[in-house]
């Protein structure tokens, strides 16, 4: 295979190419670091790469599969956004504030390497995750987006969706505390799912920001992420949240046909006053006509939302000081510094409380539009992608309205818990993706999934490539 073409053929091809003997674990591993020596010093999406840790795990799986042996993602290369542990390095969480390596794997780290997967490296993000509509910190500077060099990939997961979308590795592992699964997917053309609360493990932490965070992946097609999902998803000792295991593994939701399904589109955003660009609106449209096409129940809804900041900031605000408990500080930015401040405070823990304790009526308040609707249909992102570095040096006050209206319809999700999904849905006039979301009721990853499967197919997007991924 033309090695651009296997770099971007996703995991779930390249797990079947290894398991034929169509290429080896040593060649796929060898591709991608060659890809990231060359593309990563324009993109600044890997933190960390492991190069001869990679090489070594790469003759381990070649040497497996040669002897018969098999597992999901043998000999494929991944990446770990650097918000979770992996062995014998430092999880910055985008930061230069901890210094101490990781004495062991966290779980979704240890089910990768469990399926055979080859873990290449670390990608960034902005510190504590706190932005979703850039991906910088003083530390690892600025990373960009592979369809423009001067706009951002998204946030927080941002190095995992422009790794992956340049051809640097298949898939990313990514966490979504607010949208940072789904806004990155949105600004770089991928597929994105945040699963459902508790679906995938975040030990050695038992619960992230209050229980607003999951843990999933960006890749490029629908079938990918589900092939990851099926390794990683599960329970583990520890957890604080443990939800009923699917009904079917993931890939085969992905694989079939999701029949005929009651569909709500709203293009009300959960934050009030956030403007929403003509083009996003178009996407959702173009979107809604295609499911009609394919016999769904397609109509619009009105949903009626809470107030959001004021249930989501407290937890938002608490998890960040949380996640830079026992960094050094004056090696965080100034808003970080702003933010921590604000996390720790009394009245910030007051107010977390109330949120906790406000969620099953939020829940019981939105449950209507669900009883009445499979899958919701909305924008992901409000607003054009932005520039990359156009918020670096921004305080803590200037950046959180910006970054509220970046996440004006995901992150309510991440208040209730359920699945939700960013399928891309074309590109813009000026080349930029375009993205829609797709929510879904508690634990039924596998309708979105079938849905998202059913839109790929009849709106193909993975062909394309950024230039940058093809420049040699």
């Amino acid at each position: 295979m033309d090695p651009v073409d296997l770099a971007f053929c996703g995991i779930k091809r390249q797990a079947e190419l290894l398991r034929d003997g169509e290429t080896t674990a040593t060649a796929l591993t060898e591709l991608y670091l060659e890809r990231i020596a060359r593309l990563n010093p324009r993109l600044n999406a890997f933190n960390a790469v492991f190069e001869d840790p990679a090489r070594a795990d790469a003759k381990t799986a070649q040497r497996k599969l040669d002897e018969g042996v098999r597992a999901p993602l043998l000999g494929v290369p991944v990446a770990i956004k650097d918000v979770t542990d992996v062995a014998g390095t430092v999880t910055g969480k985008g930061s230069g504030g901890f210094n101490e390596p990781a004495a062991g794997d966290s779980e979704i780290v240890r089910r990768l390497r469990e399926a055979g997967a080859v873990v290449i490296g670390k990608t960034t993000l902005p510190e504590f995750a706190m932005f979703a509509h850039f991906c910088s910190s003083p530390e690892w500077g600025v990373t960009r987006n592979p369809w423009s060099l001067d706009r951002s990939p998204g946030a927080s997961s941002g190095g995992s969706a422009a790794a992956v979308a340049a051809g640097m590795v298949g898939a990313a592992m990514a966490s979504d505390g607010g949208g940072s699964i789904r806004v990155p997917a949105a600004h770089c053309g991928l597929f994105g799912l945040k699963p459902q609360r508790g679906r995938v493990s975040l030990m050695p932490e038992a619960q992230a920001w209050s229980g607003l965070i999951s843990f999933g992946c960006v890749t490029r097609s629908v079938a990918d992420s589900a092939l990851f999902l099926d390794v990683v998803a599960g329970a583990a000792e520890g957890d604080a949240q443990r939800v009923p295991p699917p009904a079917r593994p993931f890939a085969e939701a992905a694989a079939s046909k999701p029949g005929r399904l009651r569909i709500g589109v709203s293009l009300k955003p959960a934050i009030p006053g956030t403007p929403v660009n003509r083009h996003v609106k178009d996407a959702v449209r173009r979107t809604a006509a295609l499911l009609r096409e394919h016999g769904h129940l397609v109509e619009d809804v009105k949903i009626d939302y809470p107030l959001l900041l004021p249930l989501f900031m407290p937890r938002y605000l608490a998890g960040v000081a949380d996640d830079a408990d026992g960094a050094d500080v004056n090696k965080l930015a100034k808003r970080t510094q702003t933010a921590l401040r604000l996390g720790r405070s009394r009245a910030i823990h007051r107010l977390q409380g109330r949120s906790i304790d406000s969620e099953a009526k939020v829940r019981d308040r939105i449950a209507p539009v669900f009883d009445r609707y499979d899958v919701l249909l909305t924008p992901t992102i409000a607003r054009p992608i932005g520039r990359a570095d156009a918020w670096r040096d921004s305080s803590f006050v200037a950046t959180l309205p910006v970054g509220a209206n970046h996440i004006a319809f995901t992150a309510f999700w991440n208040y209730t818990g359920q699945p939700a999904a960013s399928v891309p849905s074309g590109f813009g006039r000026e080349g930029l993706p375009l993205a829609v979301q797709l929510i879904g009721r508690d634990n039924d990853e596998d309708t979105l999934l079938s849905l998202a499967a059913q839109i790929e197919i009849a709106r193909p997007w993975a062909g394309r490539r950024p230039v940058i991924a093809l420049d040699d």
